[in-house]
């Protein structure tokens, strides 16, 4: 299984990007897959989640802003990020394990839950 992310930049606050993850390797038609995000010195966070059933979740921090969408024809999950921040400022990073409740993604530990990682992309957010 490999998970590649893309579409990280540098923007400014107000700003908006649109993260991708091609995935390649699962055959497993029931799953959940994720976009977490890492800045140093802090604990990898759930962003957003979406399951084979299209159910979706996101954190508090980015409900309103952020939308997560997959396309199942191109094994593509995607992230749009919108009216972005400084506290965005991350590296993003894609997720996919076998089916599990898409809540898991933003609970707190829910990077533990996930066993099949991209290698991340760079957001930088400036004021």
């Amino acid at each position: 299984v490999q998970l590649a992310e893309s579409g990280g930049n540098s923007v400014q606050a107000g700003g908006s990007l649109r993260l991708s993850c091609e995935v390649s390797g699962w055959t497993d038609q029931s799953y959940c897959m994720g976009w977490f995000r890492q800045s140093p010195g802090k604990e990898r966070e759930g962003v957003a989640g979406i399951d084979s059933n299209g159910m979706t979740s996101y954190a508090d921090s980015v409900k309103g802003r952020f939308i997560i969408s997959k396309d199942n024809t191109k094994n593509i999950l995607y992230l749009k990020m919108n009216s972005l921040k400084p506290d965005d400022t991350a590296m993003y990073y894609c997720a996919i394990e076998g089916f599990r409740p898409v809540s898991m993604v933003v609970a707190v530990n829910g990077a533990n839950a996930f066993g099949y990682w991209g290698q991340g992309t760079q957001v930088t957010v400036s004021s």
